[in-house]
């Protein structure tokens, strides 16, 4: 049933849609009719929060999404058509100016040299596949990956959310000398996230 598709070394994943699920027939409307295809539709659109982060369909409604959205969209059209071997991953990883320049602004009115930040991506055969951005390239954050956890789609939001304040208060524990709270550290952090969705082509 499943197909591959090589690019450069890396093995992609490929099958068609042949789902009645949800996610299957959104694409399918949109005459999209592989996962490549699907996959490459999602890297093309705009970077911005969803309206809804529990209802993966807002994904077509509202034509953008985020690392969350767009990965666990992919990962449910995987899920709905029986392809194994895809995972949908929570990484923290060390988002500083280098690997991510729009946060470079925020993070330096703030004193910071990098945040752990939690960034959701696709994993297949062990190479990482990420469909932010048009031009993201995993390459940039990889050496910075603190963790990796698998999750399910209906994980992107109260546990992602979750899991990510329990490391951040763990870390501001160990590194006394950065003088913010908790709730202070993730506005920063949202700075960061708006100063990225800001500039939605990179």
């Amino acid at each position: 049933m499943e197909k591959m598709q090589r690019s450069n070394s890396t093995i992609l994943p490929d099958f068609r849609i042949r789902s009645t699920g949800k996610i299957s027939e959104g694409f399918i409307k949109k005459d999209i009719l592989s996962f490549k295809e699907a996959a490459d539709w999602v890297r093309s659109l705009p970077y911005g929060r969803n309206a809804d982060k529990n209802d993966l369909t807002t994904v077509f409604s509202d034509g953008c999404g985020t690392c969350s959205t767009k990965h666990a969209l992919l990962k449910q059209l995987a899920i709905e058509n029986d392809f194994e071997g895809l995972q949908l991953v929570i990484g923290l990883f060390k988002m500083n100016g280098n690997n991510t320049p729009e946060a470079a602004a925020a993070l330096a009115r703030h004193g910071l040299s990098y945040i752990p930040e939690a960034h959701n991506y696709l994993k297949y055969n062990d190479a990482i596949l990420d469909y932010t951005k048009p031009t993201f390239d995993p390459a940039g954050f990889v050496n910075d990956i603190i963790k990796e956890i698998e999750i399910m789609p209906d994980q992107i939001a109260d546990f992602k959310v979750t899991f990510h304040k329990d490391y951040l208060n763990g870390w501001l524990g160990s590194n006394p000398g950065i003088k913010l709270t908790l709730s202070e550290l993730w506005s920063v952090r949202e700075e960061c996230i708006r100063d990225l969705a800001a500039d939605p082509g990179k």
